[in-house]
């Protein structure tokens, strides 16, 4: 029995097909090769069209039934993860009304930030164990105030996910855990946040009916079944917002387990069974796409916007003359640099408002650049460095929420297929990496099979899950790293 994992990225949609027997990918694909664009028509924006993440499925899935690895016929369910925070409105023929304003987009922030200061630190961090900061809900009030013709034609309003199953089976669904992630879950009351949508004069009715993380959420229309090359009866029977099922993909389920990522945002992702708010609003609290009635699992997320964005935005700048390089040859120039860059410092905050830093848009800088001593090696160990230096400030939060850090795993993909990187993180933050053979995609298909009822526990579902190896923190490197990450935070813009 097989089953299709769909991860939409703002960068890309990865897919794989997950054979239930073995528990491993028959296959993967990542489409288009290219990055998506991302349009920012006024500083501080970021808009997809979410027809271009369709589009992606559509085209990938035609790639990836194209191998004959497989018969995409016997797929039986389906997964779906996607970019967390963002917005997608419809109106009641399921139209797309706008662009969706995705997680990386910062026009929201004054305006979340006015719903703490008008609702109480008291409701919002005892209720939303957040601020309506930048997310979901507050970019909805955006559209209230700023697109009021747009507003007044809005049926339902969504996350990335659920526009996505909309477009599969018809039905406009939400889950408990995507709504956590807007803004848009009252913990406290176990239910939709009503009383910030009333605050704002927004309807409640906006929101779609909820569904479970895990289980049939509705069955593939038999038209998009046949453009897409599957059976009939196919059902979507999973969905989570990519940082918690990027932790579900690894495992990471129970309290005290930690998971990192380092794609387009690096994210730090710790489960705990309390209710963990930070009032500085440095990370962020949603719920685990494992919680249920009987057990509490929430997810404690780190999330920096630019790194491997700093990273792609690199190799972009440097192929602008000619020949791009690629990221392995890249990875070899930083392994060629001493730590600490000879000095050089790469601030990676150029990708939008920083969580970590109370959602200000603080920009990237390269700092203590020596034309005289540095060189392209240099500047590429400093960016990876100062990716890992970023994630180590929200690190120490979670350890002061009572994180536990002692042990973190990781995908083998992105910025952890760099040694010098890996090495950097075990050391910077003192904790072993333990690196998977795994994705967001491949995560999705496992979680679909759960969600289907194929696997009879969570030890059997993981029991096809590759463990790679693991990084230790280095004692004899300790100190310079731990002299370079000082080095890095002194010269961090104060305001």
């Amino acid at each position: 029995m097989l089953f299709l994992g769909i991860d939409v990225g703002s960068s890309s949609t990865k897919l794989s097909v997950l054979d239930g027997k073995t528990g491993k990918s028959l296959g993967a694909v990542s489409y288009p090769e290219t990055e998506l664009a991302i349009q920012s028509p006024e500083m501080g924006f970021a808009e997809q069209d979410p027809e271009i993440w369709w589009d992606a499925i559509k085209q990938g899935t035609a790639k990836l039934f194209a191998s004959g690895k497989f018969d995409s016929k016997q797929i039986q369910a389906i997964g779906i993860s996607y970019q967390m925070h963002g917005m997608v409105v419809v109106d009641a023929q399921q139209k797309v009304l706008r662009p969706s304003i995705i997680w990386c987009d910062s026009r929201a922030v004054s305006l979340g930030n006015a719903a703490l200061a008008e609702m109480g630190t008291d409701y919002c961090f005892g209720h939303l164990l957040n601020s309506p900061g930048n997310f979901t809900a507050a970019k909805l009030r955006w559209v209230q105030k700023n697109q009021p013709d747009i507003f007044s034609k809005i049926h339902k309003v969504m996350l990335p996910g659920d526009f996505i199953a909309m477009k599969l089976t018809g039905e406009i669904t939400t889950t408990a855990s995507g709504l956590s992630e807007g803004t848009l879950w009252d913990f406290k009351e176990n239910r939709v946040a009503t009383d910030l949508l009333s605050h704002w004069g927004i309807d409640a009715s906006l929101i779609p009916s909820i569904v479970p993380s895990f289980g049939v959420q509705g069955t593939v229309k038999p038209d998009v079944a046949a453009a897409l090359g599957l059976g009939s009866n196919v059902k979507v029977c999973y969905r989570g917002g990519d940082q918690p099922n990027n932790a579900f993909s690894l495992n990471v389920r129970e309290p005290g387990e930690v998971a990192a990522t380092a794609g387009t945002s690096g994210v730090i992702y710790g489960v705990t069974d309390k209710p963990a708010a930070d009032t500085e609003s440095r990370v962020n609290t949603f719920l685990h796409v494992t919680n249920t009635a009987e057990q509490k699992r929430n997810g404690v997320l780190v999330c920096v916007n630019g790194c491997g964005r700093l990273y792609s935005w690199l190799r972009q700048t440097l192929s602008a003359a000619g020949a791009t390089p690629s990221y392995p040859l890249l990875n070899d120039l930083a392994e060629q640099v001493a730590i600490g860059s000879d000095g050089l410092l790469f601030h990676p905050f150029g990708n939008g408002a920083e969580r970590i830093f109370q959602n200000r848009n603080i920009g990237a800088q390269l700092r203590n650049l020596d034309f005289n001593r540095h060189g392209l090696g240099h500047m590429v160990r400093a960016a990876q460095e100062g990716i890992v230096f970023s994630l180590n400030q929200g690190f120490d939060v979670l350890k002061s929420l009572g994180g536990s850090c002692d042990v973190v795993r990781a995908g083998r993909g992105n910025m952890f297929l760099s040694d010098v990187f890996t090495q950097a993180f075990a050391n910077t933050t003192q904790a072993a990496v333990e690196l998977f053979e795994t994705d967001g995609a491949e995560g999705a298909a496992r979680a679909a099979a759960i969600g289907n009822n194929y696997y009879s526990s969570a030890k059997e579902a993981f029991s096809g899950l590759n463990r790679l190896g693991v990084v230790e923190p280095k004692s004899a490197l300790l100190a310079q790293y731990q002299d370079a990450y000082q080095n890095w935070v002194s010269l961090l813009p104060k305001d």
